[in-house]
């Protein structure tokens, strides 16, 4: 399979232009282009002009998955399961009916190193014009060709410098090696000269596919990869080496919240007490969390016990589960009063993505 063919930069993203057009309408102009093979030409242009009216400050849902044609095409609906039947329309109706004003949208988890670096860029095309085309409501996690590292490295410079992206969108693992080990230190020197925001969601290693019959991977062992890979970045020195690249750890940071005692207990042993002046609690405080799949009462008072309010972003992993869930977890775990919740549901995103404050 082909790689897509890309659109050429030609200067077309800078701000506001001799001739008035915005950076927007250029960015849409330019991704048509290059990307006009993934979208139904039907249906393109609709609601922009409402889209482009302010609307209500609303909830960011920082774990928004989409799935471009590309990826569908490539691995097949049954691989990708209830991701298969998703579609832009679906998407901003339920963001609608929960309050969220903006999702920031990431590939599901599917990895096939034989063909990511066949799709990645087609995956970045589609979702950078799914965001021209509705301004304001979705962001960008661009999908990377990991593990080929040369590979990974140009994507991140098309798509920030050609896609203008919000962030970069990682798995915590890539077949035998997580995050943080230094087969990607190349990598994260590009994001650390970029302050990149990197997005991160957990996927089955190598080691440990269909441990336990007839419990699925997603249910015990993503949240455990999770932790394995903020263990790696903290430990391995990472995190320190690239103090300005923000990592964002899906579903609450996994385990490692209820694995604090150990981790605090290993940054205070005589080996690692000179690294880690701050204890692992400093450490893992500098990363965010997102809310998918815990909002609830054990999660989030774990949580807030481990990193600081600020850290913690609402996210929701739709389609695989709904908005609604999480707004109404979060609402009633008991852990949250107005005001947090209100930080938790848009302000801290803001930190990170302050182009959509309204």
């Amino acid at each position: 399979m082909k790689r897509q063919v890309g659109f050429n930069d030609g200067g077309a993203h800078q701000p506001q232009s001799a001739s008035g057009i915005s950076r927007r309408e250029l960015l849409r102009s330019a991704v048509i282009l290059g990307a006009g093979s993934l979208l139904p030409a039907a249906g393109l242009t609709a609601q922009l002009a409402s889209s482009d009216s302010a609307s209500k400050a609303g909830r960011i849902d920082i774990h928004n998955h989409l799935t471009p044609p590309i990826l569908l095409q490539t691995v097949g609906a049954d691989a990708l399961g209830g991701f298969a039947k998703w579609t832009p329309e679906q998407a901003l109706a339920a963001m609608e009916q929960s309050g969220v004003t903006t999702g920031i949208t990431s590939v599901p988890p599917h990895y096939d190193p034989a063909t990511v670096d066949r799709i990645a860029r087609g995956c970045n095309e589609y979702a950078a014009r799914l965001a021209a085309d509705h301004p304001g409501k979705f962001g960008v996690f661009a999908f990377m060709p990991m593990p080929h590292i040369d590979v990974t490295v140009r994507e991140i410079e098309y798509a920030y410098d050609t896609l203008k992206v919000d962030g970069i969108g990682m798995y915590t693992n890539y077949g035998d090696k997580w995050l943080g080990d230094p087969y990607f230190n190349p990598v994260f020197e590009e994001l650390e000269r970029r302050k990149a925001i990197v997005f991160t969601h957990p996927i089955s290693a190598d080691c440990c596919k269909d441990l336990i019959k007839g419990i699925g991977d997603g249910a015990i062992e993503w949240q455990t990869d999770t932790t394995r890979a903020i263990a790696q970045m903290i430990f391995g020195g990472a995190a320190a080496r690239y103090p300005n690249v923000r990592m964002i750890w899906s579903h609450g940071g996994g385990t490692m919240p209820y694995l604090i005692e150990r981790f605090t207990g290993m940054a205070k042993s005589p080996r690692l007490a000179s690294k880690f002046p701050g204890g692992f609690e400093a450490a893992a405080g500098k990363f965010y969390y997102d809310t998918a799949q815990v909002a609830n009462p054990a999660a989030m008072s774990a949580l807030t016990k481990v990193v600081p309010l600020s850290q913690i972003l609402f996210g929701t992993d739709y389609p695989a589960r709904t908005l609604a869930d999480h707004v109404k977890g979060l609402k009633e775990c008991g852990v949250f009063g107005p005001k947090e919740l209100q930080q938790i549901d848009r302000e801290n995103a803001l930190a990170l993505l302050p182009r959509f404050r309204t």
